[in-house]
């Protein structure tokens, strides 16, 4: 029998009692029978003999294959299929290429066999697919070319990144049958990369999936727990939906509008998020589901015009606010999508979010630039949009940063961020990441006027370089001639297309800089030394205090070095110690700092060390005062928090939070070093932990809080801090806790007490 291992299966020998050929046969027959279903309930053009003859190569070549689970390997590639039919609206060609995508990769199949058989387009998008197939970072020095590859694929046909995608989203769905670090890992990797890029390719239903299935693995408790509160409380939103739509329901009949209305819940994910963020329980989460109004576009009626007509019939029923309308109908977001937005006072005296869009802007909004295939006569913005991303990503992969996470965090940058609308002088929109600067406006612009930019006019005032731009802004861009991109510069802009070409230029000027102090080193030495050795200017510039040449060239191109007038003793070795003192004291300027050399970091694999096996998970202990961890202090993880284990360079095991940022980005980057982890015996070790207090002023609020914290749960206070101001209080109190459950009760507590508004814990 053959196995195989996909990049996030593991193949296994299927017993005769898991699926028996015959079952298998029926299985793959039954699969492949409701993609065709989806496919001939599309409106795409019926090409049922392509579709079949690509699938009948696939099972074919996939023969004998098996999954982690037991299942036919076919069977992958045929649900990656359906999810590029039915959930992203694509056609014959991406559903011939979803069967293909791992053929050339894992069998004799070659990409020229697909192209004499289907032709050059199929062919072209499942070579795209297999460059870019395996974990897309393996390592962390092949991170930057693996994802410059993933993104290359854009430029070529926007489809293969679309069936990746949905590859990744049906291995998310499979992810039970994985080993528990290999899990963590996925879920990193997907939350880092491809849940951002779903969200820029306006793929809202698939980003959401994704973001979900992540915190199922990485948070199952809470999960589980978001999960049950949402299905208990379901009647009592329905109960509310119901009395908030029956007035618009009368009101919308003599509109003669064809729609369909329906409550659209926060995503478990988005829940969590929010009850982290504003550090309160799920009961206080207000606003777990908003309204939606889908019409059917009508040619009487433009569909913005219509729009706005639903809008003012629900305003004469209900009260609106003013500043939480969104109209992304005039002006669609970057990514495709296009609604208007309202909140309005509802009947039960809760505010309720309603959002209105045609069938056209709900596909969009639910499948992306996908669901354009099917809108091609229509004339949107989007497709625009999509052109202006991708060139901008072209720009930013045409000067990459050598620094493999630098890049990564560079392209993310402009993939997973709300978004500002500011205007040229002339009032043209332009559209920039929350955050971004004028700086940031100037290179949007062009990229000589981000260089030579000086300052700029927001709403006819001067700013700096600096100042953070606002939605609504007119911003006009000052420049010089004279002026160019410095170091400080970096720290002034967001945008991923300006931070490269400011790193682009300050590297250049580098590399100058550097030509201009070899030759200026090389014309010293030849006075004296005719013949020059790479040998000799290591010697020196270690005799300098530089690790390397380039380093020592740089510092002379900059002048931070003044070179003696020749190299004479140097070079011969005469009294070199001597010298080198004198030098040292008459090269190096006022202030420069002279350390010694840095020493190398010890790797891995140097020396003794422990060896940890991946598939087991790792019991993190403390023994007779001494852990085999160590807490990061990023997010400093307690007993019962979802953690995992990072193997550090030394050889150490550094133990995050699962939701810590930097650990999302430790487990898309370095698979290989991740730990699934347990906690295990403590004993009565303390650990800190902070929470944030909020509530109204009251006499003795502070002795309460104390009290409860000390003589109710026998818990240390490290440092209280409570400051009132107009009868509201707030501050932080830090705790020393024995675990995580701890600080559950201290919280649910403390909550019991009126003047208490909320409380958290601080991450």
């Amino acid at each position: 029998m053959n196995t195989k291992e996909d990049p996030h299966t593991i193949a296994l020998s299927v017993t005769p009692q898991d699926h028996t050929p015959l079952d298998d046969e029926a299985l793959i027959q039954h699969e492949y029978s409701l993609l065709i279903q989806d496919y001939l309930n599309s409106n795409h053009r019926r090409k049922v003999e392509r579709i079949d003859k690509a699938f009948r190569l696939a099972k074919d070549a996939h023969a004998g294959a098996k999954r982690r689970s037991g299942e036919p390997y076919i069977m992958h590639p045929i649900a990656v299929a359906r999810i590029v039919c039915s959930e992203m609206g694509l056609g014959s060609t991406s559903i011939c290429c979803a069967l293909l995508h791992d053929v050339v990769e894992d069998t004799e199949y070659t990409v020229e066999d697909l192209r004499d058989m289907f032709g050059d387009k199929v062919a072209q998008i499942v070579d795209g697919l297999t460059k870019i197939s395996g974990e897309v970072f393996s390592t962390a020095s092949a991170q930057a070319e693996n994802f410059r590859k993933l993104i290359l694929t854009m430029n070529d046909d926007i489809r293969v990144i679309l069936i990746k995608i949905a590859d990744r989203l049906h291995n998310m769905r499979t992810l039970g049958s994985m080993l528990p670090a290999k899990q963590l890992k996925i879920t990193g990797e997907t939350q880092y990369v491809y849940a951002p890029l779903a969200h820029r390719l306006g793929l809202f239903a698939i980003k959401t999936e994704l973001e979900d299935l992540s915190f199922k693995y990485e948070h199952p408790q809470e999960y589980e727990s978001i999960k049950e509160k949402i299905r208990i409380t379901e009647q009592h939103r329905q109960e509310l939906f119901d009395h908030f739509t029956a007035p618009l329901r009368e009101r919308f009949v003599p509109m003669g509008l064809l729609y369909e209305m329906k409550a659209r819940v926060k995503s478990v994910y988005s829940i969590w998020k929010k009850m982290e963020k504003k550090g309160v329980p799920f009961e206080e989460i207000y606003d777990l589901f908003a309204v939606r109004i889908i019409f059917e576009s009508s040619p009487e009626v433009a569909d913005k015009n219509r729009c706005w007509e639903i809008y003012s019939a629900i305003t004469d029923i209900y009260r609106n606010r003013p500043d939480r309308i969104r109209d992304w109908v005039s002006n669609p977001k970057s990514n495709g999508y296009q609604a208007l937005h309202l909140t309005v006072m509802g009947p039960d005296g809760e505010w309720v979010e309603v959002q209105i869009r045609s069938r056209r802007m709900d596909d969009i909004a639910e499948k992306g630039f996908a669901a354009h295939w099917k809108y091609k006569g229509d004339t949107v913005e989007e497709d625009s949009e999509l052109d202006k991303w991708l060139s901008t990503i072209q720009e930013i992969l045409e000067n990459p940063n050598p620094n493999a996470l630098d890049f990564l965090d560079m392209i993310k940058l402009n993939l997973f961020s709300n978004e500002v609308m500011v205007f040229t002088p002339k009032g043209e929109i332009k559209r920039l990441p929350q955050g971004a600067t004028a700086l940031d406006f100037a290179y949007s612009l062009h990229s000589d006027l981000g260089d030579r930019c000086i300052g700029a006019k927001v709403n006819h005032k001067l700013v700096p370089l600096s100042y953070v731009l606002a939605s609504g802004d007119q911003v006009e861009v000052l420049s010089s001639k004279n002026q160019q991109p410095a170091e400080e510069w970096l720290r002034y802009v967001t945008t991923a297309k300006a931070k490269s070409k400011i790193d682009s230029f300050l590297r250049r000027k580098r590399r100058e800089l550097i030509t201009q102090g070899e030759e200026r080193v090389l014309s010293i030495i030849r006075t004296s030394e005719p013949m020059v050795s790479a040998e000799l200017l290591d010697r020196i510039a270690a005799y300098f205090g530089f690790l390397n040449r380039e380093s020592f060239f740089y510092a002379v191109g900059t002048g931070a070095v003044t070179l003696p007038e020749n190299f004479r003793k140097l070079v011969q070795g005469e009294h070199s110690g001597n010298f080198l003192m004198r030098a040292l004291r008459s090269a190096l300027r006022p202030g420069r700092n002279n350390k010694a050399p840095v020493q190398p970091t010890k790797m891995p694999g140097e020396g003794e060390k422990r060896t940890f096996d991946l598939k087991q998970t790792y019991v993190l202990e403390e023994n007779e005062h001494s852990r085999n961890y160590q807490i990061a202090e990023c997010c400093q993880p307690i007993p019962g928090d979802d953690a995992f284990g990072f193997i550090n360079d030394d050889n150490t095991v550094v133990v995050h939070k699962r939701s810590c940022p930097i650990a999302m980005r430790l487990k898309s980057s370095f698979g290989n070093r991740i730990l699934s982890t347990k906690w295990g015996h403590h004993g009565n070790t303390s650990f800190e932990a902070k929470l944030a207090l909020k509530g109204i002023d009251s006499t003795g609020i502070l002795t309460a809080v104390s009290q409860v914290i000390t003589e109710d749960f026998n818990v240390g206070i490290k440092h209280i801090q409570l400051t009132a101001k107009d009868g509201i209080f707030d501050g932080q109190i830090h705790l020393l806790v024995h675990n995580a459950d701890d600080l559950l009760k201290i919280c649910h507590r403390l909550r019991q007490n009126k003047h208490i508004q909320s409380v958290g814990r601080i991450s």
